[in-house]
């Protein structure tokens, strides 16, 4: 029986072994889902204390219970920084991340180191499914050389697909069950074993005809959105300078029943996708010598935005007579967007920094976070400040950057003295509140 075969009848069987490497916001859930169907799963990662927490049966990732990770250790689940355990697998999922450096240029130096480590421990008869958002041609160009140098001839004794992550974490609606899989294999039988790997795990599957076509999907899917959020954002700006209330404009918009989707402004945007991912395109563009000025402006105008509302707690502390400087201000949420504990590029963060390089004593709010966290290139020594009476009256000013649910809007309003609101919550044109 060919590798193919073998490989497809384990997966309908619920026989195979699954192995995910990176346990964080996509891998972590992927995780759960194989073991919740049955299968027998390793998760690897690099981060000890992310291990050793798992083990434990501990979560670390706000909306995953604590109850989900005791029962996947309970029927099996082991989570370890052995690579060796590669060997073993049948499948091996890679979710790890994809930044920009410090050049907005893609890093993709996870996605090769992870792959590297993994080489001395391929064998015939696996599929490795890069889950990574990264720039067409990345499965093509970095993974395939690198299997192929180990003597493995992929497509006959070892399978490459690419299929792009879908998690929004914090939403209710959706789930890794429910979000339809892209899957593109880097030929046609690698697609057959793709399908056959998260048909088990994913409600549905949408094949397509190239690891390079789906690596394009998951850059449209988010471009659509950078770009929109991009339009609506200068939007806001332009319908302030003339007194419109935008959130009143695209709740109107959105009563149109075709031709419209609605996208909200706000202070910029955050996440590990969004803000990041346009670039990835953008820089391939320019090997094929083409510019690609929709995906930067809209990255410019994004970018602004915590610029956009810093200026506008500056006016509304000069509307009451008060600088700037050596004033204390409040910011309410660091995450990148409601309910969620995740912080990367947000713009939270951004504004943070501005009030705090502006020389104002900058603290901050969230539940999610009980001190500030370890991030990349920011850094607060601070904690959340409790949301209280006593506590709000020594802020001259707070600005509602992520409007998480446990946030009480009312309470707020009635006692700070002055909010920017970047989110538009407040709608009844409240006299201490500043639209931003």
């Amino acid at each position: 029986m060919s590798h193919k075969k073998k490989l497809i009848n384990l997966f309908v069987n619920k026989k195979a072994h699954i192995g995910v490497v990176g346990l964080g916001y996509v891998g972590l859930p992927l995780m759960l889902r194989y073991n919740e169907v049955g299968f027998k799963v390793v998760g690897i990662d690099i981060d000890g204390e992310k291990v050793d927490a798992l083990s434990s049966g501990e979560s670390y990732i706000g909306h995953i219970s604590e109850e989900k990770i005791k029962k996947a250790c309970a029927t099996g689940f082991e989570a370890t920084t052995d690579f060796s355990r590669v060997s073993e697998l049948d499948a091996i999922i890679l979710c790890v991340p994809t930044p920009l450096n410090k050049y907005r240029e893609p890093d993709i130096s996870y996605v090769i180191d992870t792959v590297e480590a993994l080489l001395p421990y391929l064998r015939k008869g696996q599929v490795v499914s890069l889950e990574s958002t990264t720039y067409p041609g990345t499965t093509e160009e970095e993974l395939l050389p690198r299997i192929q140098g180990k003597g493995l001839e992929v497509g006959e004794d070892i399978f490459l697909v690419y299929s792009p992550e879908r998690e929004d974490p914090g939403n209710p609606d959706y789930e890794t069950r429910t979000i339809p899989k892209i899957v593109g294999g880097q030929t046609v039988s690698c697609k057959e074993v793709g399908v056959a790997l998260y048909e088990q795990a994913v409600d549905k599957v949408v094949a397509l005809s190239s690891a390079k076509a789906a690596e394009m999907t998951k850059l449209l899917e988010n471009i659509h959105r950078a770009v929109n959020i991009g339009l609506v954002n200068e939007m806001k700006i332009v319908a302030d300078k003339m007194g419109i209330d935008i959130f009143e404009v695209v709740d109107a918009a959105a009563t149109k029943p075709f031709g419209f989707t609605p996208y909200y402004p706000g202070p910029g945007l955050g996440g590990h996708c969004i803000p990041i991912d346009p670039f990835y395109l953008t820089w391939k563009a320019r090997e094929y010598d083409v510019h690609t000025r929709f995906i930067e402006l809209s990255g410019e105008v994004n970018r602004a935005m915590p610029y956009y509302v810093v200026d506008k707690l500056v006016g509304g502390m000069n509307d009451v007579g008060k600088p700037l400087k050596g004033s204390h201000i409040l910011v309410l949420g660091i995450a990148y967007k409601k309910n969620v504990g995740d912080v990367r590029e947000s713009p939270s963060v951004a504004i943070m920094e501005l009030i705090r390089n502006k020389k104002a004593n900058v603290a901050y709010s969230d539940p999610y976070f009980p001190a500030f966290p370890k991030m990349r290139n920011h850094f607060f020594d601070l904690t959340s400040d409790p949301l209280t009476k006593e506590s709000l009256k020594k802020f001259d000013a707070i600005v509602l950057a992520t409007d998480h649910d446990s946030f009480d809007l009312k309470f707020l309003q009635e006692n700070a003295k002055l909010i920017i609101d970047a989110r538009g919550k407040y709608r009844n044109n409240e006299p201490n509140v500043i639209r931003a």
